[in-house]
């Protein structure tokens, strides 16, 4: 079981999403269940994926008052997910009671679920952050600005592109996890994405984690597709917890 690469399942569709799982029914995945699986199935997915034995990430971005947050976790928390998130953006108090609530919340002899928080998404230019969001630094500064915060705050780790991993990891230490979308394989359309960077790329790099969405559940042989992922990507790159 590779723990370091994290499929996403943004189906909304039900046989869609069957006919993916069935594709992977031999394999233990970590996957990624972000809104469009989540409003759709609810906690039911949830449940089926971990009596499968899958990891998951649960990608709701929270980003609310700080008591909401707190709340939102501690129900999530009995989910007994393995990676959840929130927005950076959100604040120090923010994030402090996402990591409350999870502790709340999760179930006795547990561990809590790691918390992670979304620097600036992959679809983001610098373009649209200094013209729309009226941010005066560069992307670069601006996701390490976001990055500390959240390691200050009692976060995991945080999202961001691949090429932001290196100075994360020169401001917030080597074992901060770094979680990064925007993956494509060596052809593969960048999509709305911006910051795309291919699997070995990213290892390169020092992702800690890699999400991939469309080059796999896009493929006409998603499990192919996965193992030619997975060679590029190297050997297990397991992270400790």
């Amino acid at each position: 079981m590779d723990t370091s690469i994290i499929l996403a399942l943004d189906y909304s569709n039900k046989e869609e999403l069957e006919t993916f799982l069935e594709e992977f029914k031999q394999e233990q995945l970590f996957v990624k269940v972000g809104m469009e699986a989540y409003f759709n199935y609810g906690p039911r997915l949830i449940e089926r994926l971990k009596s499968q034995g899958h990891k998951i990430f649960l990608d709701l971005k929270l980003h609310d008052i700080p008591n909401t947050v707190c709340k939102s976790m501690k129900v999530l928390a009995s989910l007994d997910v393995d990676l959840i998130n929130v927005h950076a953006s959100g604040g120090r108090k923010m994030m402090q009671a996402a990591i409350e609530g999870l502790e709340m919340g999760t179930p006795s002899g547990k561990k809590r679920p790691l918390c992670i928080g979304v620097t600036q998404l992959t679809s983001s230019s610098e373009e649209m952050i200094k013209k729309q969001l009226n941010i005066s630094m560069n992307m670069k500064d601006s996701v390490v600005s976001l990055a500390k915060l959240s390691k200050e705050s009692g976060l995991d780790g945080v999202v961001s592109s691949a090429m932001e991993v290196p100075v994360i990891k020169e401001a917030c230490g080597k074992r901060f996890l770094t979680v990064t979308p925007g993956i494509r394989l060596e052809g593969d359309l960048a999509g709305d994405q911006n910051r795309v960077c291919t699997p070995s790329k990213a290892k390169m790099l020092g992702s800690d984690y890699i999400v991939v969405g469309r080059s796999i559940t896009g493929s006409k042989r998603p499990l192919t597709t996965y193992e030619r992922l997975k060679k590029e990507w190297g050997s297990l790159h397991e992270v400790n917890r």
